[in-house]
């Protein structure tokens, strides 16, 4: 019998719903892809910020992943923040060990406006161990420099950046766009694929705080485009398009930082 198209998001739990494994879930319902999920972590938020969070026990993430193996045909697969090197080395042998389709690693190390979120020891883990099995690898301007070790200030600084990033291992390469400029008019992002091929892609700039969940949303957006049996360059296009859509078309939930319209990139409405 044929199965429904089936991805997984491996990540943390964000308890207000505008970002990680919720945001990702939300992607994969409005791509027509089933969502299955290995939950890491559990944080305690809403607009305002988090206040809390909790890592799960490694020997449960181990059982997720079996149960799920045992059962699931997943197609794709991506991840989400991995905070501790505990963490992605155990998303790392679990993933090897199983059969999860091709894997997008969003490398969720800093924020859009350049703060740190892991620590140096766990950042050194994801580019020895995790990045070498992104079959998708989609950091933000600001991680892309901190994992590469040069600034992005020209065109053929991304370039530079992409091909350091595949000869750590990954296959393909989105680096995204610096949101950085009050004058900003588009966003581009510069994918590097496997066969060497790239492409500059282009998109409206919208100012507005309601953009929680972005990177997440793209890379499962990605993941769940993979899944359905879509190219890289197809999916990473669809995703874009997808992500500009849900920011244009602003979501008033929460108070202050809120979450994109998932909806508004939907095939249901």
């Amino acid at each position: 019998m044929e199965q429904y198209p089936q991805a997984l998001t491996i990540a943390g739990s964000d308890s207000d719903g505008s970002a990680g494994m919720q945001a990702d879930l939300h992607t994969f319902f409005a791509r027509k892809v089933y969502g299955a999920s290995v939950m890491t972590a559990c944080v305690a938020g809403n607009s305002y910020g988090i206040e809390a969070s909790v890592t799960l026990p490694t020997e449960f993430i181990d059982k997720e992943f079996e149960l799920l193996a045992a059962d699931y045909q997943i197609r794709a697969s991506k991840t989400g923040m991995l905070g501790n090197s505990e963490l992605i080395r155990t998303i790392v042998k679990n993933y090897k060990l199983y059969d999860f389709g091709p894997l997008v690693v969003d490398p969720v190390i800093m924020t859009k406006h350049g703060n740190m979120l892991i620590e140096e020891e766990a950042l050194a883990t994801l580019k020895e161990e995790l990045l070498p099995l992104a079959f998708v690898l989609t950091p933000n301007f600001y991680e892309a420099e901190k994992l590469t070790g040069i600034k992005l200030n020209t065109a053929k600084d991304f370039e530079t950046a992409a091909l350091i990033l595949q000869k750590m291992g990954a296959k393909n390469v989105v680096i995204k766009g610096a949101h950085q400029d009050e004058k900003q008019i588009e966003v581009v992002d510069y994918l590097l694929l496997a066969t060497g091929e790239s492409h500059w892609l282009k998109a409206p700039y919208f100012k507005t705080e309601r953009i929680n969940g972005t990177g997440d949303s793209l890379s499962a957006c990605i993941a769940a485009e993979l899944a359905k049996g879509n190219d890289v360059l197809t999916a990473v296009k669809i995703a874009k398009e997808f992500v500009n859509k849900a920011i244009a078309t602003e979501l008033f939930i929460g108070h202050k930082f809120g979450p994109i319209n998932h909806w508004a990139g939907s095939d249901f409405f």
